[in-house]
Order: C-alpha cells, then structure tokens, then sequence
C-alpha cells in the first residue's frame, strides 16, 4: 500500500459514487475532509489526484478499504490501456506498463477520451467485418446490428457503478417491508402475487407451455393477468413477478438512472432498463442487509443461501456481486457465465478483476471444466500476468424454461475475488491460499496474453512477433522472435 499511496491516485468517479451513497453534498463532504468544495469537485472530474492524507482521511471518516480505492479506477484503465496498445493498429509503439500508469495519471481526460475513441472504433470495425460476413453469405439485407455494442455499453455502466444501485435497493427493501416481511417471508412469491392483486388488480396465472410457446412472462393488460410459464422453476417465477412489479412501480426510476449512463440509444437504453428491473427482482428476493448477514454467517454458502431465499445457485451467485453498500459491504466478486462454445454472455465484476472486451476467456480457467462434472463445484486460484491472485469456484447451470423437445441451454458460471478474501468462504477449506505453485496462470485472452511458453495458446498475442524454424518442433503451438 505504501507505494501505491506514493503514486498519483486519480478515483474521481469512485468517490463521486461514495458521497452519493452516503447522501452527502459535496461542501459536507468536503468539510468532514478538511478541503475546500472547489477541491473535491476537481477531484471527483478527475482534475486532482488524491494525496496520501486525503486518502488516510477517507478511510477514517468512512470506513472504506483503501487498496479497493486505490486499485479499482487505476487499475480498469491499466487493463484497457494494455488492451488498447496490444492492437494491431498500434504496431510498432512499444510501451510499458509503467508508461500507461504515467499516461492514466497524469492525464485522465484525455486517456478517458483515448478509451471511448479505441471504442468507437472496435465497434466500426466489427460492425464492418459483420456486414462483410453477411455479403459474403449471400445475405443481401442492409440492416445496422448495434445490439453487441448496447450489451457492452450496458455491461460498462453496471461495472463503472461495481455492478451496485443504491436508489434500486432501497426500492426493493420498501417493497419487501410493505409486502413481504410482516406477511409471510417463507413465501415470497405468495406475497408478491397478493400485492400485484391488492396494488395493480392483476391476477398471476400459471399457464402450460403449449399456451406460452416460447413466452416465459407475459402481462396482458386487457385482462389484467401476468401469465407465467409453467417452465420456469419456482425461483424463476418468483423473480419474473418481482422483475413485473419493478416495471410497474419503478419505471420513472429507471428512465432517471438509465438518463446518467452515457448510452444515447433506445435500444441501449431499453437493454439497460430490463437489466435495472432484473436488479430490482434479485433485490426484492435477497433483501441486503438479512441476506449479507447469512452470506457471512455461512461464510458464503452459496447452497444454503438458494434453499434459505427459494433462489438458483445463478441467482445467488449474481445477487453476491452487489453488495457493496457503502459502510455495509460484502465480499467484491466477480461473475462470469459462459456456454460451451466459450460464449460470454453475463459479466459483472465489483472487484479489480478485469474482463477482456474483445475475445473469449483464458482456456486454462477452470470455468470450462465444469462442462466435464455438471452441477459440481469445483474450484481454483488463478494468477493473472501482473501477479493478481484471485480465488474462483466454477460450476454449470441450466438456463430457465426447457422441454424434452428444446432442452434448457446449459451455461458454466464463475464467482470469484481477490485471494485476499478467499479464507472467507467456505469453498477455499483444504486449500493452501499461500501455495503459489498450485497456482494456475492466466490471462485475460490468448491475443492479450503475453505467456509465451503456454501450451495452450490458441493464437499469439498481438503485440509479439512470430518465429519460424522449418527444423524445430516445440510444445507451444508459437514461437517467437526475441
């Protein structure tokens, strides 16, 4: 930490997100700190960086970890600046992380700018190779297929937030105090069921599935019901009538949140309210403060939490990835899920560890071999390229709905954090957390990864230069020039 706090610290959007979470203006804020308004308001535009004192008074007027403050913001931009200068396009510039840590420091607007351009121009790019593909298909329809780059521009404001919305959690625990609570607790989908009754006159029907095709929820206005299919588990119902509440009751909610993103498309913007209302759902079915308590008792059981709030391993797994309340925070995971083909179709992070934008996962994470023993746990401590350790456990899920004729999808998830967490849960008994030769390298993807003698390398990374000798034959798929 000492030389961490000797570099300059630039978190503006981290202690901007701080003081609202603590319902504090800036002059409060700014005089529990000792500094001036002016300051702190050029602190949180990322204009000022934060000294060591600063930093030593956060910690003791707000009870917050400083290496989370210290590497969260920092570190995201290093790994997207490393991704940025890993690029083709940039060939022939050859900088160091110590550059990037200098370039972010010193000059945070413009390498916010030079993030957003990188950008701008990957989705061009795939948008054109896209285009390319279909022509080349014989698909003469000239349509714009931005919805890749709205599910990104979604999955960034959620990281941007550590995947965390305390104006949406306080919605759910008024609703959970309102209809719940006092009514019947061990029945939550009961309970939710009766208030859209008393509160919207809407009756919730469970209907075959030959009726709902591939409907899984469905409100018919005209009638006043909300037909579920008979598909989905309990805890899928149950989050499908919270997720209908949610729209019901919070939309101004969500149009208020969705209009401080940086999304400026419908479609963005309609991705990022769905993503608000399932939010809300998974908050109304794990209340923060009761579901942390039991999160920390059962040192993250994450069965015990299912059966104890009638939730999916998926459910529990997503809901552990928001509890970062500030003065009242978990355990900072990430999540990943993933199908067989390698496809990333969830993402959330509240911790430092960072997702490749471009690409699949590293082949060497275990998230692939919990294809091999469905619905085990099975776990590992994973050393990125920087040295970063985190603890990860891996396990497969079905995806909701299914029949004998169209099976459910079956997708593998990983929760993990910091190494520095792990003995906190009950999935790290019987490993050796200082071991570091039963660490597995990593990296964020082959073509960003820089391990050169890894045998598992699908492709070489971007920024080296392959060898070739007609006369040699290695264990490593590439071979590089010096």
């Amino acid at each position: 930490m000492s030389q961490q706090l000797g570099q300059k610290v630039f978190a503006g959007p981290r202690i901007r997100r701080l003081r609202r979470d603590l319902g504090l203006t800036q002059t409060q804020m700014a005089t529990e700190l000792g500094i001036s308004p002016s300051y702190l308001n050029l602190i949180e535009r990322n204009q000022r960086p934060l000294s060591a004192q600063l930093l030593i008074r956060l910690a003791e007027n707000y009870d917050i970890n400083l290496k989370s403050l210290v590497s969260e913001e920092s570190g995201r931009v290093l790994a997207e600046l490393k991704e940025i200068f890993s690029d083709p396009v940039l060939k022939g510039f050859d900088i160091g992380d110590q550059e990037l840590i200098d370039l972010s420091g010193s000059s945070p607007v413009a390498t916010s700018a030079m993030i957003s351009l990188y950008r701008s121009y990957r989705q061009l790019s795939e948008r054109a190779e896209g285009m390319t593909e279909k022509f080349t298909a014989g698909d003469g329809q000239r349509q714009q297929d931005s919805t890749p780059f709205a599910v990104e521009q979604v999955r960034d404001f959620l990281s941007e937030h550590q995947n965390h919305i305390p104006a949406l959690e306080q919605a759910a625990e008024t609703l959970w105090t309102d209809a719940i609570e006092d009514e019947n607790a061990d029945d939550v989908m009961g309970a939710l069921r009766r208030h859209l009754r008393a509160q919207h006159d809407i009756e919730v029907k469970i209907m075959p599935v030959d009726f709902m095709a591939s409907l899984l929820r469905r409100l018919d206005r005209h009638s006043r019901r909300l037909f579920i299919s008979e598909a989905l588990p309990a805890s899928a119902r149950t989050f499908q009538i919270a997720h209908q509440i949610g729209l019901l009751e919070h939309r101004e909610l969500f149009d208020e949140i969705a209009a401080t993103s940086d999304i400026e498309s419908d479609e963005g913007r309609q991705l990022l309210r769905n993503g608000l209302a399932n939010y809300f759902a998974g908050a109304v079915m794990m209340p923060y403060e009761a579901f942390l308590r039991t999160a920390e008792r059962t040192r993250y059981d994450i069965d015990i939490l299912g059966r104890r709030y009638s939730a999916s391993f998926e459910q529990v797994c997503h809901r552990l990835t928001t509890l970062q309340r500030a003065g009242k925070k978990g355990i900072p995971f990430f999540f990943l899920r993933v199908d067989r083909a390698g496809n990333i179709s969830k993402r959330f992070s509240a911790s430092t560890f960072h997702f490749s934008r471009y690409g699949g996962t590293c082949p060497r994470w275990n998230i692939h071999e919990a294809f091999r023993v469905p619905g085990r746990i099975i776990t590992q401590v994973i050393e990125m390229p920087d040295s970063t350790t985190y603890f990860a456990l891996s396990r497969t899920v079905y995806g909701v709905g299914g029949t004998f004729h169209m099976p459910a999808p079956e997708f593998a998830i990983s929760l993990g954090c910091e190494i520095g967490y792990a003995n906190k849960l009950v999935y790290s008994d019987g490993h050796d957390l200082s071991a570091k030769d039963s660490f597995t390298p990593i990296g964020s993807n082959c073509r960003l990864c820089e391990r050169t003698e890894c045998t598992h390398r699908a492709f070489p990374p971007l920024n080296r230069a392959m060898a070739f000798d007609p006369n040699r034959k290695e264990t490593v798929p590439f071979t590089f020039a010096e």
